[in-house]
């Protein structure tokens, strides 16, 4: 028996850098990802917010009228951004499309004043702006007409959707990939204790007593990788950011912390509840059957 417990401690020698190092691996692939979904996610969403309405206002329109409208506008939820452009504006923006200079033919400006707006990305919705389109309209006394790049909504809509179902899909995948990698290194890595633990137990240990100290090192070695691959993600997002310097105003520190915090969460999780499978599964095992 004592021959047998030196040997088993020899071949039971725990190879946790090795489990650390394949974790770390699999979490910063996870979270690459993960920062690559949330650039398109803010991309797309500058993207809606760029989207302008323009509610060309009646000639026959006072200043009050134009004042109660801009107040509406600027009240409702879906409201970004509102700017008031007045003739004189609007001819600026006319001549720097780098159209005709309609005053050698006219005596006057006939651009109409208008109300510009941007859409919250979350309205950018073909039915939601087709109805706030209406509402407008429907204040006939001071509304002219509401116009929009209808086809460029339309066209958005339906790639974002699509969008959507493949990094949802593409997600789903990742990380059912990514719990199985985790799973087979710390079941790899326990591999290797496997004499020690049935050793312990045919000396009376106690399961909680044999798990305790090999699940407390899990959560440790969760964290260990966890940490490391944030710290080589978060290198590559400054060193991304370095060489393409708009991916910076994409960065949603916000989300980014979440992001590593569900890297930290994901790393502890899996590692325990692997090491803990695979002490039960060595306890049960007779030990013919750990050669």
């Amino acid at each position: 028996m004592a021959q047998f417990g030196k040997a088993s401690a020899k071949r039971s020698k725990p190879s946790y850098s090795m489990a650390i190092l394949g974790v770390t691996i699999v979490l910063f692939f996870v979270g690459v990802f993960g920062w690559l979904l949330l650039n398109a996610s803010r991309y797309t969403e500058e993207l809606k917010e760029d989207i302008k309405l323009q509610v060309y206002l009646r000639r026959s329109a006072t200043q009050a009228d134009v004042d109660t409208l801009m107040q509406y506008i600027k009240s409702r939820p879906y409201t970004n951004t509102v700017e008031f452009i007045d003739k004189e504006a609007a001819k600026k923006q006319w001549m720097a499309k780098g159209e005709t200079d309609f005053q050698e033919l006219l005596d006057e400006n006939p651009l109409p004043a208008s109300i510009d707006f941007n859409l919250k990305s979350m309205y950018v919705q073909k039915d939601t702006i087709a109805a706030i389109k209406t509402d407008l309209e429907q204040r006939q006394l001071v509304v002219e007409s509401v116009k929009y790049p209808a086809f460029v909504v339309e066209k958005m809509g339906s790639s974002v959707r699509v969008g959507l179902i493949v990094f949802a899909a593409l997600a789903a995948l990742f990380c059912i990939l990514s719990i199985v990698l985790i799973d087979n290194t710390i079941r790899l890595a326990m591999f290797s204790n496997r004499f020690l633990i049935k050793t312990m137990q045919m000396v009376g240990a106690t399961r909680g007593f044999i798990a305790r100290p090999l699940t407390m090192r899990a959560v440790l070695n969760g964290l260990i990788a966890a940490l490391i691959a944030i710290f080589l993600i978060y290198g590559l997002m400054m060193l991304s950011e370095y060489f393409l310097p708009y991916l910076s105003d994409l960065r949603d520190n916000g989300k980014v912390v979440i992001l590593f915090a569900f890297l930290i969460i994901l790393g502890i999780s899996i590692t325990l509840f692997s090491t803990y499978r695979s002490v039960v599964k060595y306890l049960k095992m007779k030990l013919d059957e750990l050669y």
